[in-house]
């Protein structure tokens, strides 16, 4: 088979984060009657609907573990690569840590897909982790139907910057650090319909790692953090208020997105795992028009960081995003509640 004319996105069903299970299917999934080992060093664990787990190590750092793969999302095999390994590595930061080392997922079928394919793939991880400053220290391959590739993450932290998802407190302000709409981006390219020169829209979102949260989590005022990934921006806001028992308000005219998005909604490049999304939190959402559900519930690939920061340090945030040179968008706001649930409303 000539390399050049392979579409990686045709031997998958699902693409990228796309092709996570709903956040209800999952539930059910992870609920146990087993009693639980009790292990007092794990700070964050399956308890919260974070990021990655925390041991504590000694009484100044823990270590971080985590992991993420999935199938193709776009075409090129170093891209792909180099996205699914990004996308792995974002966890780490995304509690406020440093990454330190990887070690490799991949699944190959091997009947249907050269070696030299996959070869490209694990290169492009080994980009990604390059960019990290760490090392692609190994992994483990297996022959499967469908291409994946993926990472597990070590990272370290501070004890006292870890920054989980439950800890949003009431009045925080809510900031995004990257534009919404990868799912519609990379769908329209599954589909047949992106225009020449729309392609590097999405990959260049995917392919920037989120090393900014790392320094994000050494600032006064900032009391959760989370990336925006599978679930969409209302399924991984939704988890931050409940584990804050908070509720949120979103300025629908503030939420970023990538250009073209509103061009490919109109030709009907929606996810399958938009759907999914809705049908597993969509009680918790008001009313919206179908073009917000799209939006909110869009499935995000390799997306940005959703930080809840005290309004009297917000300055401080967006000082260091500008010293950076990174994006910084402000979206939102949590809240104190008084209903048996807590909700998004969106404005």
């Amino acid at each position: 088979m000539n390399e050049d004319s392979i579409r990686l996105t045709e031997y998958s069903h699902g693409a990228g984060c796309g092709c996570k299970i709903s956040p209800e299917v999952l539930a059910t999934i992870l609920a146990s009657q087993q009693p639980s080992f009790v292990d007092p060093n794990l700070l964050v664990g399956n308890q919260s609907c974070d990021d990655a787990a925390v041991y504590k190590l000694n009484d100044e750092v823990g270590i971080i573990s985590t992991t993420d793969f999935f199938m193709p999302i776009v075409d090129d095999p170093f891209t792909f690569g180099r996205i699914a390994a990004t996308n792995a590595i974002s966890d780490i930061y995304a509690m406020g840590g440093k990454p330190i080392m990887a070690i490799a997922i991949l699944g190959w079928p091997i009947n249907k897909l050269s070696a030299d394919v996959a070869q490209q793939v694990v290169d492009g991880g080994r980009q990604a982790c390059a960019d990290a400053g760490i090392c692609l220290a190994g992994g483990h391959s297996i022959d499967s139907p469908e291409p994946i590739f993926g990472l597990a993450v070590t990272g370290q932290v501070a004890l006292d910057r870890i920054k989980r998802n439950d800890t949003a407190r009431d009045g925080d302000l809510i900031y995004l650090t990257k534009p919404l709409g990868i799912g519609i981006l990379t769908t329209a390219q599954k589909q047949k319909k992106i225009a020449e020169g729309d392609t590097d829209i999405a990959v260049n979102a995917m392919c920037q790692l989120n090393k900014i949260g790392e320094p994000i989590a050494t600032l006064d005022g900032v009391h959760a953090m989370t990336d925006v990934t599978g679930f969409g921006l209302a399924g991984h806001l939704l988890e931050m208020c409940r584990g804050a028992n908070l509720n949120a308000t979103i300025h629908t005219e503030q939420l970023p997105l990538l250009p073209k998005v509103d061009v490919y909604l109109e030709q009907g490049c929606v996810p399958g795992g938009t759907h999914r999304n809705f049908a597993s939190y969509g009680d918790s959402l008001p009313k919206m028009t179908a073009e917000q559900k799209t939006i909110v519930c869009d499935p995000q690939t390799s997306g940005g960081l959703m930080i809840a920061v005290d309004p009297q340090h917000a300055e401080h945030l967006e000082a260091l995003l500008a010293e950076h040179h990174q994006p910084l968008f402000k979206v939102g706001q949590f809240s104190a509640h008084n209903d048996e649930a807590c909700r998004i409303q969106f404005l």
